[in-house]
């Protein structure tokens, strides 16, 4: 409604023009729902709270929620899965269960009517007409629908699937399942779509191509910030005991110790109003950043940063760039296609200039032009 309602106030002059702006904004929305749980999960959470003595808190009272003790690819795990094997599952049973239980509804209804009107017997034209009304209604955005489920399962399946590789493999098996309960759906519980001519699917081509761009910088930035592979490798090359000199002993051996900081209790008092005495019996606390003594960054965060930031420069523009080649070197329609339209319209001018009357130029009696045409496509 918002999107129509937007629409109507652009007043655009084709169709064609308000079609492509209806669904840039339908996605826009839908994109919003869909993922800003996500993009929150992946590069907010757990990175805006502070730390202790000096909490971040909503209202100053409540505390923003951390990330889970493995880190916050963890979380993105989780709702990824939940998403791809959950979300679609319903999704199916819903879009499948929901036309299949109106028209075995609307079906008993019918029953029920002929019964009491005592309609015993009708020919077989009544009855097809009867059954094809009893079919589910269709409308112009029940194929709009379809673009758009498929479009957000793109979307799903590559933006973040540095954070779940399964999600491919799971929207495969999805869609072959979907395929044949849109099948039923279309031809069993619905009336047939009405056809129209177009050139290609419209704006939806650059919406891929958008989502294609995005999910390059969205995976680039999950390796980088969520993932500790930047922190790990670092650790590994600089800071662990590899780095200095020790070779008998794990590269990663002690980088668990080392990602956290220490926060002494007794600050407790002149940060917060939390006293000493809540903890007797403890003087340090661990949790998970790369901090001094005195509370500020340390030198390996900077150097973490810097990596993070080199690592997603150099990810996205290589990723790009292979994304853009491989887009030109597999075209859009296939030779084959091409090759296949051409010759059906070498086809139809023939038969077309076939039947053509034989007619002459009254003033220099020569045959008519189109029939050396003729003899050239020959």
């Amino acid at each position: 409604m918002v999107s129509t309602y937007l629409c109507n106030l652009e007043k655009p002059r084709t169709f064609t023009e308000r079609e492509n702006s209806f669904t840039t904004k339908v996605f826009t929305f839908q994109f919003v729902t869909h993922f800003s749980s996500l993009f929150y999960v992946a590069f907010f959470l757990g990175r805006i709270n502070g730390y202790p003595g000096n909490y971040m808190r909503i209202a100053g009272e409540w505390r923003l929620e951390e990330c889970h003790p493995s880190g916050c690819i963890t979380d993105l795990f989780i709702q990824m899965c939940i998403i791809m094997v959950l979300k679609q599952t319903l999704s199916n049973c819903m879009e499948f269960l929901s036309p299949f239980i109106k028209y075995k509804i609307r079906t008993l209804k019918d029953r029920r009517s002929r019964v009491h009107s005592e309609q015993g017997s009708e020919d077989h034209v009544t009855e097809a007409w009867r059954a094809n009304y009893r079919l589910g209604e269709v409308h112009v955005f029940s194929l709009f629908d379809e673009f758009l489920e498929m479009v957000i399962q793109y979307s799903f399946t590559t933006i973040f699937v540095a954070a779940f590789p399964l999600a491919p493999l799971l929207a495969f098996i999805n869609n072959v399942l979907e395929i044949r309960l849109d099948a039923i759906k279309m031809t069993r519980l619905q009336r047939r779509l009405v056809p129209r001519k177009v050139n290609d699917i419209g704006i939806w081509l650059q919406v891929l191509e958008a989502v294609g761009v995005l999910a390059v910088i969205t995976n680039g930035l999950v390796i980088a910030i969520t993932s500790d592979f930047i922190p790990r490798l670092i650790y590994k090359y600089a800071y662990g005991p590899c780095a200095q000199g020790q070779e008998d002993i794990d590269c990663l051996t002690g980088y668990i110790n080392q990602s956290l900081s220490t926060f002494r209790t007794q600050d407790f008092d002149r940060r917060t109003h939390v006293s000493v005495d809540v903890y007797p019996n403890t003087t340090e606390c661990r949790y998970r950043d790369y901090r001094n003594t005195d509370y500020s960054f340390s030198v390996q965060f900077w150097h973490i940063f810097a990596a993070r930031l080199a690592f997603v420069i150099i990810f996205e523009h290589v990723a790009v760039c292979i994304k853009f080649i491989a887009a030109w070197f597999v075209p859009d329609v296939p030779q084959s296609v091409k090759n296949a339209s051409l010759q059906t319209k070498h086809t139809d001018l023939l038969n077309q200039l076939k039947e053509m009357p034989e007619e002459t130029d009254e003033q220099n009696s020569s045959p008519h032009p189109y029939r050396n045409l003729l003899e050239d496509l020959r």
